[in-house]
Protein backbone atom coordinates (compact mmCIF):
# COMPACT_ATOMS: atom_id res chain seq x y z
CA UNK A 1 0.00 0.00 0.00
CA UNK A 2 1.14 3.52 -0.79
CA UNK A 3 0.40 6.34 1.67
CA UNK A 4 1.09 10.06 1.65
CA UNK A 5 2.08 11.14 5.15
CA UNK A 6 2.17 14.85 6.02
CA UNK A 7 4.10 15.82 9.15
CA UNK A 8 4.66 19.43 10.15
CA UNK A 9 4.15 20.76 6.62
CA UNK A 10 6.28 18.11 4.83
CA UNK A 11 4.82 15.19 2.87
CA UNK A 12 6.46 11.78 2.52
CA UNK A 13 5.51 8.80 0.38
CA UNK A 14 5.39 5.70 2.55
CA UNK A 15 5.07 2.34 0.85
CA UNK A 16 4.49 -0.87 2.77
CA UNK A 17 4.66 -4.28 1.12
CA UNK A 18 6.14 -7.75 1.63
CA UNK A 19 9.66 -6.32 1.13
CA UNK A 20 9.30 -3.88 4.02
CA UNK A 21 8.74 -0.16 4.46
CA UNK A 22 10.07 2.55 2.14
CA UNK A 23 9.94 6.27 2.88
CA UNK A 24 10.42 8.36 -0.28
CA UNK A 25 11.95 5.28 -1.90
CA UNK A 26 14.44 4.55 0.91
CA UNK A 27 14.05 1.28 2.84
CA UNK A 28 13.73 1.88 6.59
CA UNK A 29 13.51 -0.41 9.57
CA UNK A 30 10.55 0.57 11.70
CA UNK A 31 8.51 -0.82 14.57
CA UNK A 32 5.66 0.95 16.37
CA UNK A 33 4.26 -0.37 19.66
CA UNK A 34 1.47 1.02 21.82
CA UNK A 35 1.80 1.46 25.57
CA UNK A 36 -1.45 -0.17 26.61
CA UNK A 37 -4.12 2.12 28.00
CA UNK A 38 -2.32 5.35 26.99
CA UNK A 39 -1.78 7.64 24.00
CA UNK A 40 1.94 6.80 24.16
CA UNK A 41 3.66 4.89 21.36
CA UNK A 42 7.21 3.60 21.15
CA UNK A 43 8.74 4.05 17.68
CA UNK A 44 11.95 2.33 16.65
CA UNK A 45 13.14 3.89 13.38
CA UNK A 46 16.45 2.80 11.83
CA UNK A 47 17.81 1.92 15.28
CA UNK A 48 16.75 5.18 16.96
CA UNK A 49 14.05 5.05 19.64
CA UNK A 50 11.34 7.71 19.98
CA UNK A 51 8.53 8.17 22.50
CA UNK A 52 5.42 9.62 20.86
CA UNK A 53 2.17 10.87 22.31
CA UNK A 54 -0.46 10.28 19.62
CA UNK A 55 -3.91 11.85 19.72
CA UNK A 56 -6.40 11.28 16.89
CA UNK A 57 -8.06 14.33 15.33
CA UNK A 58 -10.32 12.26 13.06
CA UNK A 59 -10.25 10.95 9.47
CA UNK A 60 -6.57 10.07 9.18
CA UNK A 61 -5.34 13.07 11.17
CA UNK A 62 -3.30 12.96 14.35
CA UNK A 63 -1.59 15.31 16.72
CA UNK A 64 1.89 14.01 17.65
CA UNK A 65 4.06 15.12 20.54
CA UNK A 66 7.70 14.12 20.04
CA UNK A 67 10.52 15.40 22.26
CA UNK A 68 8.45 18.38 23.39
CA UNK A 69 7.41 19.43 19.87
CA UNK A 70 3.90 19.09 18.53
CA UNK A 71 3.24 18.03 14.94
CA UNK A 72 -0.01 17.90 12.99
CA UNK A 73 -0.03 14.72 10.93
CA UNK A 74 -2.24 13.32 8.20
CA UNK A 75 -2.09 9.93 6.49
CA UNK A 76 -3.89 9.51 3.16
CA UNK A 77 -3.94 6.43 0.95
CA UNK A 78 -3.43 6.71 -2.82
CA UNK A 79 -7.14 6.34 -3.66
CA UNK A 80 -8.23 9.07 -1.22
CA UNK A 81 -5.48 11.39 -2.48
CA UNK A 82 -6.59 10.91 -6.11
CA UNK A 83 -10.22 11.65 -5.19
CA UNK A 84 -9.17 14.80 -3.32
CA UNK A 85 -7.10 15.99 -6.27
CA UNK A 86 -10.04 15.48 -8.67
CA UNK A 87 -12.59 17.18 -6.43
CA UNK A 88 -10.43 19.71 -4.58
CA UNK A 89 -11.82 18.30 -1.32
CA UNK A 90 -9.88 17.76 1.87
CA UNK A 91 -7.58 20.74 1.70
CA UNK A 92 -6.55 22.00 5.11
CA UNK A 93 -7.78 25.43 6.11
CA UNK A 94 -5.14 28.07 5.48
CA UNK A 95 -3.69 29.99 8.40
CA UNK A 96 -2.71 29.33 11.99
CA UNK A 97 -4.83 27.28 14.37
CA UNK A 98 -5.67 28.44 17.89
CA UNK A 99 -3.54 27.04 20.70
CA UNK A 100 -5.65 24.59 22.74
CA UNK A 101 -4.93 22.77 25.98
CA UNK A 102 -3.99 19.16 25.11
CA UNK A 103 -5.20 17.99 28.55
CA UNK A 104 -6.45 19.48 31.82
CA UNK A 105 -3.72 21.35 33.66
CA UNK A 106 -2.40 24.55 35.15
CA UNK A 107 -0.98 27.46 33.14
CA UNK A 108 2.58 27.96 34.37
CA UNK A 109 3.64 30.69 31.94
CA UNK A 110 2.14 32.68 29.08
CA UNK A 111 5.00 33.49 26.71
CA UNK A 112 3.12 35.87 24.38
CA UNK A 113 0.94 38.96 24.46
CA UNK A 114 -1.66 40.27 22.03
CA UNK A 115 -0.04 41.64 18.87
CA UNK A 116 3.06 39.41 19.07
CA UNK A 117 4.23 37.94 15.75
CA UNK A 118 5.01 34.23 16.04
CA UNK A 119 7.14 31.89 13.97
CA UNK A 120 6.21 28.25 13.43
CA UNK A 121 7.36 26.22 16.45
CA UNK A 122 7.66 29.24 18.77
CA UNK A 123 6.62 28.67 22.38
CA UNK A 124 3.26 30.19 23.34
CA UNK A 125 2.07 28.77 26.68
CA UNK A 126 3.52 26.36 29.25
CA UNK A 127 0.93 24.10 30.89
CA UNK A 128 1.67 21.76 33.79
CA UNK A 129 -0.20 18.47 33.67
CA UNK A 130 0.53 15.30 35.64
CA UNK A 131 3.60 16.97 37.23
CA UNK A 132 5.16 17.66 33.81
CA UNK A 133 5.52 21.02 32.09
CA UNK A 134 4.43 21.04 28.44
CA UNK A 135 5.38 23.93 26.20
CA UNK A 136 2.66 24.49 23.61
CA UNK A 137 4.02 25.87 20.34
CA UNK A 138 2.58 27.62 17.31
CA UNK A 139 1.88 25.15 14.48
CA UNK A 140 2.49 27.91 11.92
CA UNK A 141 3.46 31.58 11.76
CA UNK A 142 0.82 33.99 13.02
CA UNK A 143 -0.09 37.04 15.07
CA UNK A 144 -1.56 36.73 18.57
CA UNK A 145 -5.06 38.23 18.47
CA UNK A 146 -6.28 37.18 21.92
CA UNK A 147 -4.87 35.54 25.04
CA UNK A 148 -7.61 33.75 26.99
CA UNK A 149 -5.57 32.58 30.01
CA UNK A 150 -3.26 33.88 32.71
CA UNK A 151 -0.50 32.28 34.75
CA UNK A 152 -1.89 30.16 37.59
CA UNK A 153 -5.19 29.50 35.82
CA UNK A 154 -6.59 25.95 35.58
CA UNK A 155 -7.56 24.85 32.06
CA UNK A 156 -9.62 22.01 30.62
CA UNK A 157 -8.77 19.74 27.69
CA UNK A 158 -9.34 21.43 24.29
CA UNK A 159 -9.89 24.85 25.89
CA UNK A 160 -8.66 27.65 23.60
CA UNK A 161 -5.72 29.34 25.30
CA UNK A 162 -4.49 31.72 22.59
CA UNK A 163 -6.08 32.79 19.29
CA UNK A 164 -3.94 33.57 16.27
CA UNK A 165 -4.43 35.31 12.94
CA UNK A 166 -2.61 34.93 9.67
CA UNK A 167 0.55 37.10 9.75
CA UNK A 168 -0.69 38.79 6.56
CA UNK A 169 -3.84 39.94 8.36
CA UNK A 170 -6.31 37.55 6.70
CA UNK A 171 -8.34 36.88 9.85
CA UNK A 172 -8.30 34.97 13.11
CA UNK A 173 -7.91 31.24 13.31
Amino acid sequence: MLYHVSVGGRTFQVEMDEEGIRVDGRIVEADLAAVEGTDVRSLLLDGASYRLVVRPEGAGRWNLLVRGRRYRTEVVDERTRAIREMTGAGADPVGPRPIRAPMPGLVVKVEVTEGDRLEEGQGVVIVEAMKMENELRASSAGVVTRVHVAEGEAVEKDQILVELADPEGDGAA
